[in-house]
């Protein structure tokens, strides 16, 4: 009888920023060493702790390269029709995000464009920016809904993103958003509306299994913190948990709304204060910042890092992928981003891609760290030192991409 080596892959020569939260830092190991068995890491290391006769069907020398684990783009809005590049004009002649909003452009847009394109149609325009994103060495992403607004539409986007992760390698979670906007059907009356998602959409998306978290938009020109409450309160009982797009434009007492309902996350977070920090630390909600977003509508109050750095409350970074306000398809770019536009370090960037983006879609049981027993999913990066992962704008150093123990 042939006996079954230990290992499938076993990666030699690495040097690897493991982001294991037991230690230091990027948790760096020198002469690190990966195997992988039945999609999942068996063994990481350094060469010397490797057991002895060690075996496996293929053994890859990484030559001093890099590894972090696969990337993760904890927040976007990937499927989408169209884009809002006349807004982006409009902007750049002075009109504000509120102006464009009121005036029926901004989500509102986008949702015209989903209601009139085809689900398969949505996809495939989904795909390109997906690719890019694989490309830079992502294993996992987020997609929101949002952009339909009736149950129908919002299931049309939902089962959208879970298709993703059918056409590509690569691992899918979708959120529910349908507390986004007001549709215009609704002809200004968000209880109406508020109480349409929590009488038929959600019920119906939680029964049909096509979310694996509720997000909502808690803003002056979007939904109340009572509003939002009243939908989190559902979501919690139908076993579903939370995320909050929170304290983008003013101080609404979002992040403190996020961390009363133990959200996995509270996003944005420009105007966050202190006490809203402290309540996300003692939650254990993850700060996901957007600096796309930031970026492009040309904000002037950056979200206060500092007061996140001294509450202890981890922070994420994503793309915030969206036609509108962050047409970003480059977790690389974003990393450079917040980095120079928020300040924060290499590491945090880092692990803000990785760790705790993994923590903001409630998954670091299985994915954000090189450790024994998570997914197989990992980047190698042909660079000499981590910050070179983002440094260079517009330059992709991926060497090699591993999902689930399968390079490619």
């Amino acid at each position: 009888m042939t006996t079954r080596p230990a290992f499938d892959l076993i990666w030699t020569g690495g040097r690897l920023a493991s982001m294991a939260a037991d230690r230091p830092g990027l948790g760096v190991i020198e002469d690190g060493i990966i195997a992988s068995r039945d999609g999942r890491i068996a063994f990481v290391g350094s060469a010397a702790d490797l057991p002895a006769g060690a075996e496996a069907r293929e053994t890859i020398d990484l030559d001093g390269r890099w590894v972090t684990p696969g990337l993760v783009d904890c927040h976007t809005h990937i499927v989408y029709a169209d884009n809002r590049a006349a807004e982006w004009e409009m902007r750049l002649a002075g009109a504000a995000y509120e102006d464009i909003a009121r005036a029926g452009g901004g989500i509102v847009s986008s949702v015209r464009s989903v209601r009139a394109t085809t689900e398969a149609a949505l996809v495939d325009q989904a795909l390109g920016r997906v690719d890019r994103l694989i490309a830079e060495g992502v294993t996992t992403l987020e997609s929101k809904s949002g952009y339909g607004l009736d149950l129908a539409q919002e299931m049309k986007l939902l089962r959208a993103g879970r298709t993703i992760a059918e056409r590509r390698r690569l691992r899918v979670l979708t959120s529910f958003l349908g507390a986004h906007a007001l549709p215009p059907e609704a002809n200004g009356d968000r209880e109406a509306y508020i109480d349409l998602i929590c009488t038929t959409m959600l019920p119906a998306i939680a029964a049909a299994g096509l979310a694996d978290a509720v997000d909502a938009f808690c803003e002056s020109i979007a939904f109340s913190p009572d509003q939002v409450a009243r939908l989190f309160t559902l979501a919690q009982s139908l076993g579903l948990p939370v995320k909050l797009h929170a304290d983008q434009l003013t101080n609404g007492g979002g992040a403190a709304l996020a961390a009363r309902f133990g959200a996995l996350s509270a996003d944005h977070l420009e105007y966050t204060d202190d006490a809203g920090a402290a309540a996300m630390a003692a939650a254990g909600t993850v700060a996901v910042l957007l600096p796309g977003a930031y970026y492009v509508l040309r904000e002037k109050k950056a979200p206060d890092v500092a007061a996140f750095r001294r509450h202890g409350v981890p922070m994420a970074v994503s793309t915030d992928c969206n036609p509108g306000t962050s047409p970003l398809a480059s977790l690389l770019l974003t990393m450079h981003m917040a980095a120079t536009l928020f300040g924060l370090t290499v590491h945090e960037a880092l692990l803000g891609a990785t760790r705790e983006a993994a923590k903001a879609l409630g998954k670091f049981g299985e994915i954000g760290s090189l450790e024994p027993g998570k997914a197989c999913d990992l980047a190698i990066w042909s660079v000499g030192h981590p910050a070179e992962i983002f440094h260079n704008l517009g330059s992709n150093p991926l060497y090699s991409r591993v999902f689930a123990g399968e390079p490619g």
